[in-house]
């Protein structure tokens, strides 16, 4: 079973297949450049739930039936306390925090609306194995295609998922398109900030790529041993 990782840019990409050693093959594929690094095939899909949808129909479309697990990975901002920067985190559940509509009595999700969703859930046994072998934190990664910059944003946000760990720009987009193939998709991310009022100076971006190398290094052989009927359990 080969797994595609979907990342946002170039260096978070870069910093996954370092994980291998040496020198990844690159699969050039209609919508996609893939580079393959063990049973990994990793692409940089764009920033956003967008492009990251689109970028990862695009893969699985071009490698048909290549794939058991699709992953999003990259750095994102964790929630203070549980979530320091430096930190891993891995879904367990991958939410669309900023998809519904802005009513007078507040933010009502998609699923609220009575169409749609707005959260898939990581087969629950490779999200514990893969959170015991990196040492990452499990919660809820908020997908929102703006970043948080503000207290009041912060505070609004952990209200409605107060169990929240993180967020980021992609997951819920890559889980999208994997699901419309009937994959299964996990996040990780390695905590560059915290959520908060934007302090670009206090981001450890550097240290949080270093980071997510190091867990892959300990994923593969767990995405490696993984298979399907896992999932549920």
């Amino acid at each position: 079973m080969r797994v595609l990782v979907v990342t946002a840019v170039p260096v978070e990409r870069d910093a996954v297949t370092r994980a291998s050693g040496g020198s990844p093959e690159v699969l050039r594929v209609p919508g996609a450049e893939i580079h393959r690094t063990g049973p990994l095939d990793v692409l940089a899909g764009g920033a956003g739930p967008a492009a990251a949808s689109a970028a990862t129909a695009f893969a699985l479309a071009a490698c048909s039936g290549a794939y058991g697990l699709v992953v999003s990975a990259g750095i994102g901002g964790g929630f203070a306390p549980a979530a320091p920067v430096g930190s891993l985190v891995v879904a367990d559940a991958i939410v669309a925090a900023d998809l519904g509509a802005e009513t007078p009595d507040g933010f009502v999700p998609v699923t609220g609306l009575g169409f749609g969703r707005d959260r898939f859930e990581p087969p629950p046994a490779l999200v514990r194995e893969a959170a015991s072998v990196t040492g990452a934190v499990t919660g809820p990664v908020l997908t929102l295609s703006t970043v948080t910059g503000s207290a009041a944003r912060t505070a609004a946000l952990l209200a409605a998922h107060p169990t929240a760990v993180a967020e980021a720009m992609e997951g819920f987009g890559v889980a999208e398109a994997a699901a419309g193939l009937g994959l299964p998709a996990l996040e990780i991310r390695a905590v560059s900030n915290t959520v908060g009022p934007r302090d670009r100076a206090a981001w450890r971006i550097g240290d949080a790529l270093t980071a997510l190398t190091g867990a892959f290094g300990k994923l593969i052989p767990v995405l490696e041993g993984w298979t399907p009927h896992d999932r549920d359990h």
